[in-house]
C-alpha cells in the first residue's frame, strides 16, 4: 500500500513517532498490509501459537488493588451507599476530600518479584501472559507519553508492563496487555456526581476539580452520571484521539504479542487504527507474518476475520468454528481480602471444557497491594499445577474431536455468552471432555471413577466411533491398564493407583 505522509499519519492516528514511522516502513517492506478497515482486517487468521497454547495467566493489577476491597472500587467509591462508598468514608475520608487520585500512590507494590511469579506460571502450564495496560481508572502502567497518571511516575514508580514483559519473555511466554481504557469517559462520570442524602448533599466530589481533568475526565462527562451504557454513544472525538494515542504509544513500546480489549473494537476508524496498527506491527517482527492476536467481545466484530471473540466468565455452548477465548478470575477481578476464590478442580473443569470446544483460557490471580500471592492463591496454583504436569499433553496443540463431550453436564443447554460460567454444571467422573492429535483422541475424565470408565462415544456402535482401538493409556500412569471397545463403549478398568481428584485423562490410539 503507497501511502504519503499525511495519508501515513492519518493511518497512524498521529502516532508519527521515528520508531513508529521506522516500524511502518519495516512493515510494508515485509508485506504486512493490513489498512484500518473493516474490509481489510478481515483478512487475519488466528496464529497457530495461539491455537497451541491453549492457557494464559493474566495480572489484573494495579492501582486499585492497593485497597484491596475487590473491583471497580475507583468507580463505586463515588456512588453514595456502595459498599465500597462506605468504606471509603470510615478508611480514608468523604470523596468531596478525599478521592482516587490520593490512592494512587498507596499502590507500593513492595514485595512484587516478576521473575519468581513468572516461574510459578510457567510450571503451572501457562504459555502466555498478560499485564494488565490501563483499566477504567485512566492510570496507565507503562511510563506513558500521553498521561501523568502512570506507573513509571505515581504509586510503585515502575515500568510494570514492561516489567512483566522481560520476565514473561525470559520464560518464553507469549506477552500480551488488557486495556480497558475506552470506556473510561463514561465509567468515571460519578466522580464530577455528589451524595443526594445527608450533610454533603450537593457538594460535589472531587472529579470536578478542573486541575485533575486528566484523570477524571472533563466536566461534560457528568451527563453520565447516572448511567453506564457499555457503547461508544456520546464519547467525544477527543476523547477517541486521546485513546488511540495512548494505545499506539503502548504497541509502539511493547509489540505485544496480544491485546485484549474489555467490549467491543471501540470508535470504528479509530479502534480499527489500533488493530491494523497492532497486526502490522507484529507483521514486521515476524518477517511479514502477523503473530498477533486482538480480542473483541462483540461476536459481529469477529465473525469475518478481524480478532479473536472473547468470553468474560463465559463458556461456549459447543465446539465453535473459529478459535475463541474464555476470560475469568479465581476471584474477583481486582484483589480482595477474603475473597473465596475458585478451587483447582473447578479451574480444571473451565480448562478442559473450553479447549474442548476450541477456545483458550486466560485467568487471572489477583494479586494484592504487596504483588505476592496470597497463601490460598498459591494453594489453587499448586492443584493447577499439579493436574497440568500430568495431564497437559492432551492439551497443548490439541483440537476438537467430533464432539466436546458426554455426561450429565451435556444435557444442560447453554447459551455462549459472557457471565455464564456459573451456569456450567460442575464436572464429575461421568462427565467426559474430548480433544485430538491426528489419531490420537484423549478423553478427559473429570473425577476419578470407582472402578470402571465407560465412554460411549468411543464404542464401535456409535455415530462418532473413531474405528479400532490400538492402544489405551492413562497419562501419569505407568503400567498397562484393562480395557475393551465393544459396540456399547470403551471400558476402562481403573488402576489401583489414584492419579488425582480432579480428573483423569486417557490417551487412546485409533487405526
Amino acid at each position: 500500500m503507497a501511502l504519503n505522509r499525511r495519508e501515513l499519519l492519518q493511518w497512524m492516528g498521529g502516532a508519527c513517532s521515528a520508531l513508529a514511522l521506522s516500524k511502518f516502513a519495516r512493515a510494508q517492506a515485509q508485506g504486512a498490509t493490513f489498512q484500518p478497515t473493516r474490509q481489510s482486517l478481515q483478512g487475519y487468521h488466528i496464529p497457530e501459537w495461539f491455537r497451541d497454547a491453549k492457557f494464559g495467566i493474566w495480572s489484573h493489577w494495579g492501582p486499585q488493588s492497593a485497597i484491596e476491597n475487590g473491583d471497580w472500587y475507583a468507580r463505586n467509591m463515588y456512588i453514595q451507599g456502595s459498599n465500597e462508598y462506605r468504606y471509603h468514608v470510615e478508611t480514608y475520608g468523604h470523596p468531596t476530600k478525599v478521592g482516587y487520585k490520593d490512592l494512587v500512590n498507596d499502590w507500593h507494590a513492595a514485595k512484587w518479584d516478576p521473575e519468581h511469579l513468572m516461574g510459578l506460571y510457567k510450571k503451572a502450564g501457562a504459555k502466555y501472559f498478560v499485564s494488565m495496560g490501563v483499566h477504567h481508572d485512566n492510570f496507565d502502567l507503562w511510563n506513558s507519553k500521553h498521561t501523568r497518571w502512570n506507573a513509571v511516575n505515581m504509586g510503585p514508580k515502575k515500568d510494570v508492563v514492561g516489567t512483566w514483559q522481560k520476565a514473561a519473555q525470559k520464560n518464553g511466554l507469549r506477552f500480551g496487555v488488557s486495556e480497558h481504557l475506552w470506556i473510561s469517559y463514561k465509567w468515571w462520570a460519578v466522580s464530577h456526581g455528589a451524595d443526594k442524602t445527608g450533610p454533603l448533599a450537593g457538594v460535589a466530589y472531587d472529579g470536578v476539580d478542573p486541575k485533575f481533568e486528566d484523570l477524571y475526565h472533563d466536566a461534560n462527562c457528568a451527563r453520565f452520571v447516572d448511567r453506564l451504557d457499555w457503547t461508544d454513544d456520546g464519547i467525544p472525538e477527543t476523547w477517541k484521539q486521546h485513546y488511540l494515542d495512548r494505545m499506539t504509544d503502548l504497541i509502539d513500546k511493547y509489540q505485544p504479542d496480544f491485546l485484549y480489549t474489555d467490549g467491543h473494537l471501540p470508535f470504528e476508524e479509530y479502534g480499527m487504527k489500533v488493530v491494523s496498527h497492532l497486526y502490522n506491527v507484529s507483521a514486521q517482527l515476524h518477517g511479514g507474518n502477523n503473530e498477533a492476536v486482538y480480542t473483541s467481545k462483540d461476536g459481529t466484530d469477529c465473525a469475518i476475520g478481524t480478532c479473536l471473540l472473547d468470553h468474560e466468565r463465559g463458556v461456549a455452548d459447543g465446539i465453535a468454528a473459529n478459535p475463541w477465548q474464555t476470560d475469568t478470575c479465581i476471584g474477583q477481578w481486582h484483589y480482595n481480602r477474603g475473597e473465596k476464590y475458585k478451587t483447582a478442580k473447578k479451574v480444571i473443569d473451565l480448562l478442559v471444557d473450553i479447549v474442548s470446544k476450541n477456545g483458550n483460557l486466560l485467568l487471572n490471580f489477583p494479586l494484592p497491594n504487596s504483588g505476592e500471592l496470597d497463601y490460598e492463591e498459591r494453594r489453587v496454583l499448586e492443584g493447577i499445577t499439579a493436574w497440568m504436569e500430568v495431564n497437559s499433553e492432551g492439551i497443548y496443540a490439541s483440537r476438537p474431536w467430533k464432539i466436546y463431550g458426554e455426561g450429565p453436564s451435556t444435557k444442560v443447554k447453554i447459551e455462549a455468552s459472557n457471565f455464564n460460567e456459573d451456569k456450567q454444571k460442575d464436572l464429575t467422573a461421568d462427565d467426559v471432555r474430548f480433544t485430538a492429535k491426528n489419531s490420537t483422541v484423549y478423553a478427559f475424565v473429570m473425577g476419578t471413577p470407582e472402578k470402571q470408565a465407560c465412554i460411549c462415544a468411543l464404542g464401535l456402535a456409535s455415530s462418532q466411533a473413531p474405528g479400532k482401538i490400538l492402544k489405551v493409556e492413562m497419562l501419569g500412569h505407568k503400567g498397562d491398564l484393562n480395557w475393551k471397545q465393544d459396540e456399547c463403549g470403551l471400558k476402562v478398568e481403573m488402576p489401583a493407583e489414584k492419579i488425582s481428584d480432579i480428573g483423569i485423562t486417557l490417551k487412546i490410539q485409533t487405526a
